[in-house]
């Protein structure tokens, strides 16, 4: 009925797979450095989360302040406008 298993997530290692990658990282680096590599990836990984998080702010920041000038451009559209029709009366 089941010939074959199909793979929850293709593409992405195994247990095998991931046993000759560190395998391979051992012979290349050394076992005393893999654990530094493992430290300043963490820490270039946060760094670039920091950088994406202060953009994202002022990505916001941006917005909300032409919002608010958009707004205080309507206002004023609409102060005149009435003053108009006063006028008119």
């Amino acid at each position: 009925m089941y010939d074959s298993i199909i793979p929850l997530f293709p593409g992405l290692p195994g247990g095998p797979e991931l046993l000759i990658v560190l395998f391979v990282l051992v012979l290349l680096f050394g076992a005393n450095k893999i654990p530094k590599l493992a430290r300043s990836t963490g820490q270039a990984m946060g760094e670039f989360k920091r950088g994406r998080e202060e953009i994202e702010e002022e990505l916001q920041e941006g917005v909300e302040s032409s919002d608010t000038d958009a707004t205080a451009a309507t206002g004023e559209t609409t102060e005149t406008t009435e003053t108009d029709a006063e006028r008119s009366n």
